[in-house]
């Protein structure tokens, strides 16, 4: 867990180290850095996507979005609506993804670093689509297999090849018993 003085001491390490590419942003950091209270319900994370309320801010060193907020799927630029939001919803989670040059090789930045808590619901729903397709893959492959086997025996009798028959009546009951 990481503790509201690690993430002040964090932003105020960032605010010493980089020009935000929108100034308001570094306003509103100094803002949430001085709330204690603000500061549990603050999470760093790499990925924004899929959240109830986060916030991207860039430095100017890198070619990206100076500053969007998102809360419930609505998007804006503007700094004074994040931070209205901010102080009028206190207890509401507030996920930051900060773009700045080299921030995967910053020691800083790994040590308040959060996982996006959606990502493991999309695990979660990645393993089950992965369970499915592989259900629907084997259901796909005996049938395939049964229907081969029908043939082949189906000709085997045309033949009058016994022994042939007999091979694969085999090999489809030893199919027919794998889905019992």
């Amino acid at each position: 867990m990481i503790t509201v003085s690690e993430k002040k001491d964090f932003i105020k390490w960032f605010l010493n180290s980089y020009t935000l590419a929108k100034k308001e942003a570094a306003w509103l950091l100094t803002y949430i850095a001085s709330n204690e209270k603000l500061l549990e319900k603050v999470h760093f994370v790499n990925d924004i996507h899929d959240l109830p309320k986060s916030i991207l801010i860039s430095t100017e060193c890198v070619t990206m979005t100076p500053f969007k907020f998102y809360k419930n799927n609505r998007v804006t630029p503007d700094v004074e609506t994040a931070f209205l939001d901010i102080r009028s919803n206190p207890d509401e989670d507030i996920y930051i993804g900060l773009y700045f040059k080299d921030r995967e090789f910053s020691p800083e930045y790994a040590a308040v670093l959060e996982g996006n808590p959606m990502e493991k619901q999309n695990m979660v729903k990645d393993s089950l689509l992965e369970l499915f397709a592989e259900m629907v893959l084997d259901q796909v492959t005996f049938q395939f297999t049964k229907e081969k086997l029908y043939i082949a025996i189906d000709e085997a009798l045309q033949k009058g090849d016994k022994a042939e028959f007999i091979k694969l009546t085999d090999q489809l009951n030893q199919l027919l018993k794998t889905v019992e």
